[in-house]
């Protein structure tokens, strides 16, 4: 636990004076005045080359194109993510969920402004529970605080709040599954008297009644598709229904955890969104059902109104209890430039009629005066906090924040280097300045986001082509563009070893013997030091590059991750701008998908990783197609229409080298799109082979690939991105978030090492502005494109391929009917290839490895990206990559699967 304390900061402390506002009119029943500060610094190109972590006069750098230097004073939780937030009802404690650190809640004492308690099943916890998963929303206090209820996949961990607000006593009040669907629980609300707990059963679409004594149930109602926030207003229930109400027959729908959810067939997200109304005076009668705006999550009563986030429509719903309808709609979009992706997630009313909305991916809280629920409310300004402000809670004077990720992954470990999963979370407190100062605030905010006039503004499309436009829709010199996303790996594991970048030959895993073609391409298309991946894990990763931006759905359910993990199947993890491939079609360019975000795959029998091996083998020599066709599909209808057939998915079973040769017979038979979108992921590990086996495989495939394309017709026109879903597998001695990338073109800048900050969003940014696409967020709105990694005097070389000299069967229990790959000689300047020997005296803790690798889901029809604990997988590909014979950085021995520091690091069922 750090505590960081800033003084309360007076007007000229906030920011200087907007120089010009420029009132906008924005959607909804209600017309908000948006503040537009058109002379902050322009867009993300701020940043220079500062990394993440740095603290600089406009604030702390993070992974995400943002500052972070909140209003007020910091408490900075070393153990995880907030999930969620709630105040005890005498004021003086708050209980926070959290998740990525070993913990299931955090009891923080607001009069010292101290963590007081841990709560979960890490060796430091001081009250330990069996299972550290935890829900979208709670813990919940009772109306007396002498119990505390906290949301799990199966029901409710039940505690005695001792007086001096610790917890004790834990049980368990489980909700039977439902079939398949386990009850996955939302909010919980205590009745007056403290009997009865009623609980949104998210999992199963229903809203129970709970008796607190015995932890039955009494009743049941049906509501709306993914009940998550709930209130009680007098005699009757408010239930927020993230995924809207029950399909109608006919209606196109996409599944969401065995639900078929109203739905876009294009964008895959919901369309309608419900707020349902139980009255428990006639507990008989079905409940009434509220149109609000799509993907409701948190709902907040007082003074007899309810107010409704929105969180995809990026506005507030105000239900008027007594007349039981929406009688405004409160725009939540500061920025003219973007419509949304700003995601109001928490809401709280002052007595003083300040309405405070937290924005969650614009790390702001909004303030509006609000008088009464008829009267439109009247936008204020901006308030910057730390990263994804979440909960919001009025205690006192204080308005008090849980900030999801804090500073970014900067929590202080006993590493040699950071890694994603060191999340920090954070409280922040402030006392609401004046409306003049708020407003003083907004100007912060939009320089700590890079919001500036024109950010992406049209062009006229009679320009003489350039690589990379100013504005969008002009013409550029490249058509068709290649995006390869691999999986999981640092920048340090991969070129720690080049001297002229910023690496760490420590942490070097997989160096030049293991990838010698990404260190070939580094030498000939550039070496880029600086960038950084947005996501902890693959479920968050997979969606910043889909979609510039990982949704509140998604991010609320990292502490469970039961409902969906990648959200590819699950309509309420898609936003309803689209994804970057429908936006490519909206912009009249064609799309081919080799593998990204499919989730559905079917192999024929024999299609063992052994041969699938040899049947590569022939294919290349022979030119005949595969022995062994797989199937791939995606629950999303419009990706499905541009998947190439046979491409396989997420599966370490398959040899990434096999996925190179089904893209050269398409290739060759078909061309390429204007977008083509691939999933090359065995750097993941955990395949048959060791390793480095599989990250060479990986490497050999993605040049095979980019040879294929370089000594085409298409090359002289062409660019290929090549870019880590995650960077969460290993070690980084910046931040655990820097990854490794290349670009390359005959339009991108050659041999050149360039450390200005990157991130995934600005390469995204950087396709869309190559093809004409409209951003589909804020965020990649903001984000500058890549303009200097290109150059407009072509070098039309083209990449050659260079042998593997990692063995791509090392470590294989069955050699292939084919034999054994001998790889090349190795460059003996460069660190040795593992040998796959274990040493005899590891030989004991090298088997239990073996038997932990068996569980963990990375081979075969039910392969899960991620699967296996973090920490865990980290230990054993650095064990495998160093034969078994140095201990993982930081550490002094060589350890058991158990007995890895940060084991509980989420759990397997949890995190994948």
């Amino acid at each position: 636990m750090q505590v960081t304390r800033r003084r309360r900061r007076d007007e000229k402390g906030l920011t200087s004076l907007l120089r010009r506002r420029i009132p906008l009119v924005t959607a909804g029943t209600t017309a908000i005045a948006v503040t537009l500060a058109g002379t902050a610094v322009a867009s993300t190109v701020q940043f220079g080359t500062e990394q993440v972590g740095q603290v600089t006069d406009k604030g702390q750098v993070v992974s995400s194109d943002q500052y972070v230097e909140p209003l007020g004073e910091r408490l900075l939780l070393q153990k995880g993510k907030i999930m969620s937030s709630t105040v005890s009802p005498d004021g003086g404690h708050l209980a926070a969920s959290v998740t990525d650190g070993g913990m299931a809640l955090a009891i923080v004492d607001l009069k010292t402004w101290k963590v007081q308690q841990y709560v979960g099943n890490n060796a430091a916890a001081d009250l330990k529970i069996p299972k550290n998963d935890v829900g979208q929303e709670g813990p919940t206090y009772s109306p007396d605080g002498s119990q505390l209820w906290l949301g799990q996949s199966d029901g409710y961990r039940r505690f005695t709040v001792n007086p001096d607000g610790s917890l004790a006593n834990p049980t368990f009040v489980t909700i039977a599954a439902d079939g398949a669907k386990r009850a996955l629980v939302g909010e919980a609300v205590f009745s007056a008297d403290s009997s009865t707990v009623y609980s949104a059963v998210n999992g199963q679409n229903k809203v129970v009644a709970i008796d607190t004594a015995t932890g039955t149930v009494k009743q049941s109602w049906a509501v709306g598709n993914a009940p998550r926030d709930m209130v009680m207003v007098g005699d009757k229930l408010y239930v927020s229904n993230e995924g809207g109400r029950p399909a109608k027959p006919g209606e196109p729908t996409i599944e969401s955890y065995g639900t078929q959810v109203p739905a876009s067939q294009i964008t895959a997200a919901t369309t309608t969104g419900t707020v349902s109304v139980i009255d428990l005076s006639k507990p008989a009668a079905a409940p009434a059902s509220i149109d609000v705006g799509l993907h409701p999550t948190a709902v907040y009563a007082k003074n007899g109104v309810v107010f409704v986030t929105n969180t995809a429509t990026n506005n507030v719903s105000v239900i008027d209890t007594r007349r039981g309808k929406v009688v405004q709609t409160i725009a939540t979009q500061p920025w003219p430039e973007a419509s949304v992706g700003y995601e109001p997630d928490g809401v709280t009313l002052t007595d003083d009629g300040h309405l405070l909305v937290s924005l969650g991916r614009a790390n702001a809280v909004a303030v509006y005066n609000y008088r009464s629920p008829l009267e439109p409310v009247s936008y204020v300004g901006l308030l910057p906090t730390d990263y994804f402000p979440a909960e919001l809670a009025t205690v006192g004077k204080d308005i008090v924040v849980s900030n999801t990720r804090g500073v970014d992954a900067r929590r202080t470990t006993t590493a040699a280097g950071r890694g994603t999963h060191d999340t920090t979370s954070s409280l922040t407190r402030f006392r609401l300045p004046d409306d003049r100062t708020v407003r003083k605030g907004t100007d912060k905010v939009f320089q700590q986001n890079g919001w500036t006039k024109g950010a992406a503004r049209a062009g006229q499309g009679n320009k003489k082509p350039v690589p990379v436009p100013n504005r969008l829709g002009e013409p550029s010199t490249i058509k068709h563009v290649f995006l390869i996303v691999k999986e999981n790996r640092t920048y340090d594991q991969v070129y720690g070893d080049i001297p002229a970048g910023n690496g760490d030959p420590a942490l070097a895993q997989y160096g030049e013997n293991v990838t010698p073609n990404q260190h070939a391409m580094a030498k000939q298309f550039g070496l880029y030091d600086n960038t950084y991946d947005i996501g902890t894990n693959s479920a968050e990763g997979h969606n910043w590059l889909m979609q510039a931006d990982n949704p509140e759905y998604t991010e609320s359910s990292a502490g469970e991750y039961t409902r969906s993990y990648d959200t590819e199947n699950d309509a309420l993890g898609h936003q309803k701008s689209g994804f970057i491939w429908t936006g490519a079609q909206a912009a009249g360019k064609s799309v081919k998908d080799y593998g990204e975000f499919q989730s559905i795959e079917s192999k024929p029998a024999g299609a063992t990783w052994q041969n699938l091996y040899c049947d590569t083998k022939n294919m290349a020599a022979t030119g005949q197609n595969t022995a062994y066709p797989i199937t791939t599909g995606s629950a999303i209808p419009s990706l499905n229409a541009v998947s190439v057939p046979g491409f396989p998915l997420f599966d370490t079973s398959v040899p990434d080298i096999y996925k190179a040769e089904i893209f050269k017979r398409d290739f060759e038979a078909t061309g390429p799109a204007n977008l083509n979108m691939f999933w090359l992921s065995n750097d993941h590990t955990g395949g048959p082979p060791n390793g480095a086996a599989q990250v060479a495989d990986n490497d050999l495939a993605t040049a095979k690939i980019v040879d294929q394309i370089s000594h085409s017709k298409y090359w002289k026109d062409s660019a290929i991105f090549i870019v880590e879903d995650d960077s969460q597998a290993g070690l980084d001695h910046i931040d655990g978030h820097r990854a490794p990338i290349q670009i390359i073109s005959p339009w991108a800048q050659h041999g050149v090492v360039d450390s200005r900050y990157y991130t995934q969003i600005t390469m995204i940014r950087t396709i869309e502005q190559i093809l004409g696409i409209k951003p589909m967020n804020q965020k990649d709105t903001a984000a500058t494109p890549m303009t200097t990694a290109f150059t407009t005097k072509p070098d039309f070389t083209p990449f050659t391929a260079v042998p593997n000299r990692t063995s791509l069967t090392a470590g294989l229990s069955t050699l292939p009917p084919c034999g054994a790959d001998v790889p090349a000689a190795q460059n003996p300047n460069a660190a040795p290839a593992p040998k796959a020997v274990v040493p005899a005296d590891q030989q004991d803790v090298a088997a239990k490895w073996e038997a932990w690798k068996s569980q963990q889901r990375t081979t075969g029809p039910n392969a899960r990206a991620d699967f296996a604990n973090p920490a865990q997988m980290n230990h054993f590909d650095w064990y495998q990559a160093h034969d078994w014979s140095t201990p993982y950085p930081g550490e002094a021995k060589i350890v058991a699967p158990a007995d890895v520091p940060g084991s509980y690091l989420p759990a397997p069922e949890s995190d994948g």
